[in-house]
């Protein structure tokens, strides 16, 4: 998958523009509660929206020496990412693993990392899996792979049907455990 590169943000037109929301919904930014909130609501997006500087190359080297091919899953990594259709916050966790092939094995952290990678992005839950699925391969060339999300939406749960506390499942499958997926991938 080709990733639109990334444009930095510019806190200045971010500010700028919370500062315009905050009047376009009858709100004086500047009153003493509301003075420092672009600068706040811009740290919040520039934190929110760092998943596009992480570098997976770097994130997903092989580690040295001779591993055992045994199945890795890391299982309920918690993620927060954000509804690119509402700028709503989802969150639920991930459970990720592969058998190792070809491009060897990489350190438990940095399948956290590829997760939050695309959790901190602008996202839907579906793509999301599908680039955590398609960094694995890419990266690690393994036997199998899994990658299972779980997720309740906001946007979902406050807005349109008001239904709160529904879990979306994504869950995707590959090599080997595409036709026998090991436990933490059975639905």
């Amino acid at each position: 998958m080709v990733m639109p590169p990334f444009l930095p943000i510019d806190r200045a037109a971010s500010e700028t523009a919370v500062r315009d929301l905050l009047r376009s919904l009858g709100q004086d930014p500047d009153s003493p509660e509301l003075k420092d909130t672009p600068s706040r609501v811009a740290e919040f997006w520039t934190e929110r929206l760092a998943g596009y500087g992480i570098d997976l190359a770097a994130e997903l080297q092989p580690l040295p020496g001779d591993l055992a091919p045994v199945p890795i899953i890391l299982e309920r990594i918690p993620f927060v990412s954000t509804c690119e259709h509402h700028l709503a916050p989802f969150e639920g966790h991930a459970t990720i693993g592969y058998l190792p092939g070809a491009g060897g094995t990489v350190g438990l952290s940095k399948l956290v990392r590829v997760v939050q990678a695309f959790a901190w992005r602008l996202q839907v839950q579906e793509r999301m899996a599908t680039q955590i699925a398609e960094a694995l391969q890419a990266r690690l060339r393994p036997a199998a792979w899994g990658v299972n999300l779980v997720a309740v939406h906001t946007c979902m749960s406050h807005r349109g049907v008001k239904t709160p506390g529904v879990p979306v499942r994504t869950t995707l499958l590959g090599g080997a455990w595409e036709a026998n997926p090991p436990g933490p991938f059975r639905v």
